[in-house]
């Protein structure tokens, strides 16, 4: 079965609770604990409509552009402010 087959036979699952729910609510009467079970089932519904929402238009998956690199050298004048990371600095030696 398909994801929209699934969805479509829980539609018809929780239509027919609902119309359970209600019988129930006629020969029992609207106590709490029948208007639980029918808040329930209301949520239910909601779920299963949010999940053929999502599953109605799933994104593609999306590739980052390539980012190129020159083959050239950088221009060395961009790093004379900077030490070397992880090297110290250039006219001091490591402890």
């Amino acid at each position: 079965m398909s994801v929209n087959d699934d969805l479509t036979a829980a539609d018809r699952c929780l239509d027919e609770l609902r119309r359970t729910v209600e019988r129930l609510e006629r020969q029992l009467g609207g106590g709490l604990d029948v208007r639980r079970v029918r808040t329930d089932t209301d949520h239910l519904r909601e779920s299963v409509a949010l999940l053929r929402a999502a599953s109605a238009a799933p994104a593609p998956p999306r590739r980052p552009e390539p980012v190129p690199v020159p083959e050239t050298p950088y221009d060395s004048s961009l790093w004379t402010d900077s030490d070397d990371e992880g090297l110290g600095a250039r006219d001091r030696h490591a402890p």
